[in-house]
């Protein structure tokens, strides 16, 4: 029994890894970070994705009307919000009258592209999933990949949600009000909170990338993949294709990096160019086939030439076929 001089009794201290106050604090940002790679790692095994085909593009755009793709400007990038109606594109009556401003005017123009880019981008991801939907494989392959949130990235996972296939959004949590798209499989619907580990992500598992028109981010994404391309750290091939032709050739002018010298002529090789959800499919298509497919089918072939499948139900099983997706080599 206590007496005066006896302090009360103690509860029972936290466990380390329910400590909130220590996990969430400087001392505990080692523990999130390999948190926010072990946890997707987890999910991704479970869910047996094997490689990835990863979408960027603007998420500044939302359809308001599927009717007329008419559509509305966010406040910023992932945004719930939409932007200032000063700040959105003009309408047809208020373009009539001269009510409208030259930014709304221009924005409206605007508009009517990144639509069809947002239908495009929907069509190409629909192509692609359905095409990869029918490979032999114990795992999914190339599965559309986009930052999770609206404008292209939710066409992307909307066309591959229409086409019956998986598809994954790599959200990142950002200081304003904002939401992963509705067309994710909620088994692969990730939030990020650091950049870093959700462009490892992007990265590690991709075979392909497709850049449609964007802003500061989809030039980020993707200059980042073509330096680690350029650089050979992946020990991979990827396909990168660039679409909207007439976009980025307003927007870069990657020959006036050739003629200073900052690059060579032939990292320009690096990059596809498609102007139609078809074209583009069709250079997936041909990149993932010549550079995964065609040796994967050759290397089992060679494998299994002879065995009888009687025999060993098993044939051609890993530990890795149990264990994790195909990571991304790299280079030591």
């Amino acid at each position: 029994m206590p007496t005066e001089d006896t302090p009360p009794p103690l509860a029972a201290a936290p466990l380390a890894y329910e400590n909130s106050a220590f996990l969430n604090s400087a001392d505990g940002r080692l523990i999130r970070i390999v948190s926010e790679y072990l946890e997707p790692l987890a999910r991704f095994r479970r869910e047996q994705i094997q490689d990835t085909v990863v979408f960027f593009g603007s998420a500044r755009f939302r359809g308001r009307d599927e009717a007329d793709h008419a559509l509305e400007l966010l406040a910023n990038t992932g945004s719930t919000r939409p932007a200032p109606s000063e700040e959105q594109p003009a309408k047809a009556g208020e373009i009539a009258s001269g009510a409208a401003s030259d930014l709304q005017r221009k924005r409206a123009v605007a508009a009517v592209e990144m639509a069809r880019y947002y239908e495009d981008a929907r069509r190409l991801a629909q192509l692609l999933t359905r095409w990869a939907m029918k490979i032999p494989s114990r795992k999914h392959r190339f599965v559309v990949t986009s930052g999770g949130g609206p404008g292209i990235m939710e066409a992307a996972n909307r066309g591959a949600h229409e086409a019956g296939g998986k598809t994954i959004g790599l959200n990142i949590r950002l200081p304003f009000e904002q939401a992963p798209n509705p067309y994710i499989t909620p088994g692969l619907n990730f939030e990020f909170h650091y950049f870093f580990m959700r462009k490892l992500w992007f990265a590690y598992l991709s075979k392909a990338l497709v850049v449609f028109p964007g802003g500061f981010g989809t030039l980020d994404e993707m200059f980042e993949i073509a330096t680690l391309a350029q650089t050979q750290k992946l020990a991979k091939k990827i396909t990168v294709v660039v679409y909207g032709s007439e976009y980025w050739k307003k927007v870069l002018n990657l020959d006036a990096l050739v003629e200073s010298g900052a690059i060579s002529p032939k990292d320009l090789g690096m990059f596809q160019t498609a102007d139609t959800p078809e074209q583009a499919f069709e250079m997936l298509r041909r990149g993932l086939t010549e550079n995964y497919l065609a040796g994967e089918l050759a290397a089992a072939h060679s494998q299994n030439h002879g065995k009888n499948h009687d025999e060993d139900l098993m044939a051609g099983w890993t530990v890795e076929d149990f264990l994790s997706p195909e990571m991304a080599k790299t280079r030591k």
